[in-house]
Formats: C-alpha cells, structure tokens, sequence
C-alpha cells in the first residue's frame, strides 16, 4: 500500500500513535517530516464514518440482485449500526467511479472472439414514455470478460453503433459477431475500414436469427444476467446515475464473480490475476486507489 502525506505528498513519515473512531476501530496515525503535520493514509475509505467490510458488504449485496432497501434489511437483521438505503447507493457509484478509474488502466488478454449486441434497459419508463435507453455490450467469449460497453439515452443508431466499436478496436478482435441490425454494417466499415477478408484482419459475423434460427445467444446469457440484476433495482432513475451502476454490474461480472460454466472470474481467464483476497471489492478498491495514488498524486 502506498503511504503518502495527505498535505504534502512526499513518503517521508513515521508511525506516531492512533485516532480512534466510532465505528472503524483504531486508525494508525503517521508524522510527516517535511511539513512536520500528522495525517492517515488513505486506503480508499478516508473520512468514512461506517466500517470497510460493512460498506463492501453493501456494494457486494447490491451488485448480487438485492435492491438498495434489502440491503438496509439485512443490516437491520444481521447488524446493531444500520444504514440507509440512500447510504447504500452513494456507496455503490463513489466506489464504483474509483475502481473503474483504475480498470480503465488494464490492459486484458483477450481471445479476440467479441460477440455484441444492444439491449433496452428501462430507465424512467412512464406510460407516456415507453421505450427506455439502450446499452450496449460486448463480451470476449474466451475469457468470459465484458470488454467494451457504451450506455445511451438515444435510440439505436449508427453514432452511436461507432462509438461502440471503437471501444473494441484497440483490442484487435479476431471476428465480431452481431445481429443483423442495420446499423451494424455501417459503423463497422467506418470504425474497420470497409469489408474485412484478409489474413489477422477483424471480421464482422452477422447472425440474422431469420435465416440461421439461432440467436446470438451468447451475448444473451450476459444480457440476462444484467437485465435481471436491473429489474431487482426497481429500475434505474436517473441519467446520471444509471451508467454508473450498470458499470458497476460490469465490474462484478469481470472481477467479483466467478463465472458458472468456467469456474474462473473472467479477469483471470484475461490474465488479470490480482491477490484480492475473499473480500474481492474490499481487495479492489484498495488496489485502486493505491495504484491511482501512485500514478496521480494524493487523491483519487
């Protein structure tokens, strides 16, 4: 764990007794040399009145298929110090936003076979307003890991279908496979460059079910998986939020979870192999935030 002053910034210190707290035990207190001020070193639950564990039992239930209001149940239940459901949700899209800073960093080995599609996530859906917005997603059918998603307020479209293969491009995929929206072809020639045929070049597979009678199933498992979780929500409300915790999803999907028919979470099948520990988002955020603090300075 990186140990920096939160004044200064430099790691010239030396332990200097402890601060105690309310509900989080005692906290190893340090003095700082250059600018002679004692401070705590940040391991991403700076100033946080409820215990780690606690808060990453909640961001865990959450992710897992339980609302914001169950989660406050079962801490009614198991724990004396309860917590609110609106506690839960800020805990939920603050360590989302660090861990994803940090994963945005990786860099996954990948087998190159993405299957992707769209599906409608019903946020904010009234009588009056019907549709709801789309997310895109991609998966890398090797390794199981969701490589590539983009969340819109709009319509299918082909912008946005671009968008969405960019995110992909720098992975070098081997062949992509979609259904037979028609928005696909085109984004796909302007991300790619046109019709793909030659040797180590990306391919586009479209899977149109009216002629192969096969969906494109694969990418449906995750779809199922993401709309269950999301139904389990209540649904989503606000737009800006909702990103935040559909990635949140991804993250539990790619790090948190090991996968059914694999065995394996997907981010060591990616080559991502980190020591998380049992408590894997606990595991997570302070790999996060030690190695964003290392690269960026003090916070994060």
């Amino acid at each position: 764990m990186v140990i920096k002053c939160i004044h200064c910034g430099k790691s010239n210190y030396k332990k200097k007794g402890f601060r105690k707290t309310q509900n989080r035990d005692k906290i190893q207190k340090f003095y700082c040399f250059k600018c002679n001020r004692f401070f705590t070193n940040d391991e991403g639950f700076y100033r946080m009145r409820n215990n780690e564990d606690k808060i990453t039992e909640a961001i865990d239930l959450y992710f897992s298929n339980l609302s914001s209001r169950k989660v406050r149940n079962h801490f009614r239940r198991h724990r004396t110090k309860n917590s609110s459901h609106v506690s839960v949700l800020d805990w939920c899209r603050k360590y989302v936003l660090k861990v994803n800073k940090y994963v945005q960093t990786l860099e996954p080995q990948l087998s190159g076979q993405f299957y992707a599609d769209e599906t409608d996530i019903p946020r904010g859906c009234t009588p009056t307003r019907k549709g709801g917005d789309i997310f895109w997603c991609s998966v890398d059918w090797g390794t199981r890991y969701i490589n590539a998603t983009l969340y819109s307020p709009l319509h299918q479209n082909v912008d946005d279908a671009k968008e969405f293969f960019m995110k992909m491009k720098n992975s070098k995929p081997k062949y992509i496979q979609t259904d037979a929206g028609m928005f696909y072809p085109q984004a796909f020639r302007k991300v790619f460059g046109g019709y793909m045929h030659k040797k180590n070049e990306t391919e586009h597979i479209v899977n149109n079910v009216h002629k192969t009678g096969k969906h494109n199933v694969r990418i449906e498992t995750v779809f199922s998986k993401v709309k269950d979780r999301v139904d389990d929500f209540r649904g989503l409300k606000a737009l800006w939020s909702a990103p935040i915790l559909m990635q949140g999803i991804i993250i539990q999907h790619n790090f948190i979870e090991a996968h059914t028919t694999t065995g394996k979470v997907p981010c060591e099948l990616a080559g991502l192999k980190q020591e998380l520990g049992v408590n894997r988002w606990l595991g997570l955020i302070k790999t996060s935030v030690s190695n964003l603090k290392s690269e960026y300075g003090l916070y994060i």
